[in-house]
């Protein structure tokens, strides 16, 4: 007698292939978001859910969409993208924001940034990069190299000194709710280190500065490493060649 074979195996969980991001568009130029809707909808792994106009339109867009990812235009007539992207970052179930901008570290992108943003991409980036950072910031991974990252600190830096000193007395009242591990893992943030960097310089696992990323993101009420690096600049605790400064 011949045994039947036996049927497949299903997937395992951690192998099933994961659901596409689910990606809203806003731009007030009608041509941009066609564009954009064009050479992005064939993406791998992207599935565009829908446009807005105008910033105005985005809480009520992601009511009824449930996007993952946003990709924002800065620059609207009614409401601008920036206050969308500090509107939408007030929710509890807020998606991502990506920047979608002309410029590669002016005072608006600096201000999408601290409101939530987990980074920007400019409007002439290749479409396959624009996917890719689609697809990172869906998976929790801001899109914003260390240069980029220094650049936008040396703009926070720009103020006054009333205003800087006042800026750094707040973040470092913060740090202080920081165990003493959490903020070394919070400056190896600030200086640009990716968690392997991190874990290598510090003599800790990879998965041990992800919780400890998680936990300083938690008790600072920040939204991503973006912000944690800011902050970091902001009390002071890295000199200009981006070592480590006075943690006391």
């Amino acid at each position: 007698m011949i045994t039947p074979p036996s049927p497949p195996s299903p997937p395992s969980p951690d192998s099933a292939t994961p659901p596409p991001v689910r990606l809203l568009i806003v731009d007030d130029d009608p041509l941009v978001r066609a564009g954009l809707t064009l050479m992005l909808g064939g993406g791998q792994g992207v599935d565009i859910v829908g446009e807005g106009a105008d910033g105005s339109e985005v809480e009520e867009l992601v009511e009824r969409l449930r996007p993952d990812v946003v990709l924002m235009d800065i620059r609207m007539p009614v409401m601008d993208g920036l206050t969308a992207t500090e509107r939408l970052r007030r929710r509890p179930d807020a998606p991502e924001v990506v920047v979608l901008t002309t410029f590669h570290a002016d005072e608006q992108v600096l201000r999408a940034i601290r409101a939530g943003a987990a980074g920007f991409v400019l409007k002439d980036t290749p479409p396959a990069l624009i996917l890719d950072s689609v697809r990172r910031v869906a998976a929790g991974d801001p899109v914003l190299s260390p240069t980029v990252t220094r650049q936008l600190m040396a703009r926070a830096a720009g103020g006054g000194g009333d205003d800087r000193a006042d800026r750094a007395a707040r973040a470092r009242r913060r740090f202080d709710q920081l165990a003493e591990r959490e903020r070394e893992v919070a400056v190896a943030v600030g200086r640009g280190g990716s968690n392997a960097e991190i874990a290598g310089s510090l003599y800790l696992s990879v998965a041990t500065v992800k919780t400890h990323v998680s936990r300083i993101l938690a008790k600072l009420d920040l939204n991503n490493r973006v912000q944690i690096a800011l902050l970091v600049h902001d009390a002071g605790l890295l000199d200009t060649d981006g070592q480590e400064g006075d943690l006391r």
